[in-house]
């Protein structure tokens, strides 16, 4: 009698937990699914900032960033004005010469004839939250070159990313698209350490969130289907197409604040795709809102 009532609470519980899975599928298999059939390489990495845990699919494998480099750049500023050997207030002159065209840059497009001065928090806030290309070299220079960022960001306890080309030498030709790379993994480490005050003091902690909140690129992006409101400090990437018809990336990488005020990253890059701007951008704003959707109800 004991061992037919205990076989039969073990039934119920099994049934009860098959039930609950079938009901919260793996969030894992539901990414996969979004990404299944598509021509294009896709690395998601999703971390649970109060828990800890994380999923990633390709999330080691190393992918060009294009401007979510940018992310990184204004980190290593930040260091140097922790550091004291820059000011957010000092000024920078920017020459004529230094607003290339045929590239993104609101700057040259408000200041067409350059030779003007610009706080170095002003520059920040037009390379991060606008992207502005021009913006981001000059930043570039300003650190001493590509090398330097490197070790900054490397002496914080980051890896498997790698800069050496800045916008410029990016826009020489595609092939160059490939010299800035990371892992959505390590992005994500670099977000969550950011976010901890690990990377730069609390005050430039708190400036640099506010500009990514303030982003105003990627909008078909990881925000395009979250509620509107809905707090998102992010740093977008695009390569436009090749010749052929090859996007090298579309990335997409931030902070969510869901509504219960916890947080998680999340990384996205779609890399190599020959399929369309549309999809390439729906599969990360699809992802996007599945997670979104994955956290809010847990």
């Amino acid at each position: 009698m004991k061992q037919t009532l205990l076989l039969l609470i073990t039934i119920f519980t099994i049934s009860c937990f098959h039930k609950k899975e079938a009901g919260n599928p793996d969030l894992k298999s539901e990414i996969v699914k979004i990404t299944k059939g598509k021509n294009a390489t896709v690395a998601v990495s999703v971390l649970d900032f109060e828990t800890g845990k994380s999923i990633n699919s390709n999330g080691n494998k190393k992918l060009p960033m294009l401007s979510v480099f940018k992310f990184h750049i204004a980190l290593a500023v930040l260091d140097q004005v922790d550091e004291g050997k820059l000011n957010l207030d000092q000024k920078i002159f920017i020459k004529k010469s230094e607003l290339l065209e045929n590239t993104w840059s609101p700057i040259r497009k408000k200041y067409p004839e350059g030779n003007i001065e610009m706080s170095l928090s002003e520059l920040l806030k037009y390379t991060v939250a606008q992207s502005d290309n021009n913006g981001c070299d000059i930043l570039i220079r300003l650190l001493g070159g590509t090398e330097n960022i490197q070790n900054i960001i490397n002496n914080k306890g980051i890896k498997d990313f790698t800069i050496k080309a800045n916008e410029e030498k990016m826009h020489q030709g595609f092939e160059f698209h490939y010299w800035n790379t990371t892992t959505t993994n390590s992005a994500n480490r670099l977000l969550k350490d950011f976010f901890d005050g690990k990377i730069v003091s609390k005050k430039s902690t708190d400036f640099l969130m506010k500009i990514m909140l303030e982003t105003s690129t990627g909008t078909t992006k990881i925000v395009a289907q979250l509620p509107k409101g809905t707090p998102v400090a992010h740093k977008t990437g695009s390569s436009g197409k090749d010749e052929k018809g090859l996007t090298i990336a579309e990335n997409d990488i931030g902070i969510i604040t869901l509504p219960n005020g916890k947080h998680y990253a999340i990384s996205v890059f779609v890399s190599d795709s020959m399929e369309s701007e549309e999809t390439n951008t729906k599969m990360v704003a699809d992802i996007s809102k599945k997670v979104f959707d994955y956290y809010r109800t847990k």
